[in-house]
C-alpha cells in the first residue's frame, strides 16, 4: 500500500475522487475533470491518494492545504476518506503520516484538522498519529448568510 501525491488529473483520478466523495459527505457534488484540474493546480494545496497494493486502485485520499500567515507557514488536513472496503488496513494512517511529513518538509509550524465527535474511529486514528485535541471553538460563517448578516 502506497501514498502518492497527485499532480495531474487523469480519468482514473477523477473517477476515484468521485467514488470517494459520497463516503466523505452526503452533500458533496461530483467533480468534473476541469474541477479536478483546478484543484490540483492550486498552489499550496496537495492531494494525496492511497493506492491498494494488489489492485493499484485509489482507495483513499486526503487534502493538505498550506498557507502563510504572520506567525509562519501553517497546514490544515481536510477531506480524509478511505473507501469502506479498505478501512482498517492502515490507509488512513499512511495518508496522515505522509501529509504530516510533507507539511514538515515544507516548513509548516503546525498541522491542524477537525473531526466531528461522532466519527469515533477517525478521532482515534488522529490521536494515534500524534494529534492532540485542542480546547478551542470552531465557528463557521456560511456563504449566503454573509450578505444577510452585514
Amino acid at each position: 500500500m502506497s501514498v502518492e501525491l497527485m499532480t495531474v488529473s487523469t480519468p482514473e483520478v477523477v473517477e476515484a475522487i468521485n467514488e470517494l466523495l459520497p463516503q466523505l459527505s452526503k452533500s458533496a457534488t461530483l467533480l468534473t475533470e476541469e474541477q479536478v484540474d483546478d484543484l490540483l493546480a492550486q498552489e499550496m494545496v496537495y492531494l494525496f491518494a492511497f493506492r491498494h497494493d494488489e489492485t493499484n486502485a485509489i482507495v483513499g485520499m486526503l487534502t493538505l492545504a498550506t498557507f502563510k500567515i504572520p506567525t509562519g507557514l501553517r497546514a490544515w488536513v481536510e477531506d480524509v476518506v478511505v473507501s469502506e472496503a479498505a478501512r482498517g488496513q492502515g490507509a488512513g494512517r499512511k495518508l496522515i503520516e505522509e501529509a504530516v511529513a510533507y507539511a514538515d518538509k515544507l516548513g509548516a509550524k503546525s498541522v491542524d484538522l477537525t473531526s466531528r465527535p461522532t466519527r469515533e474511529a477517525a478521532n482515534r486514528l488522529y490521536m494515534r498519529c500524534g494529534f492532540e485535541k485542542r480546547e478551542t471553538n470552531v465557528y463557521r460563517f456560511n456563504g449566503s448568510a454573509v450578505a444577510d448578516s452585514l
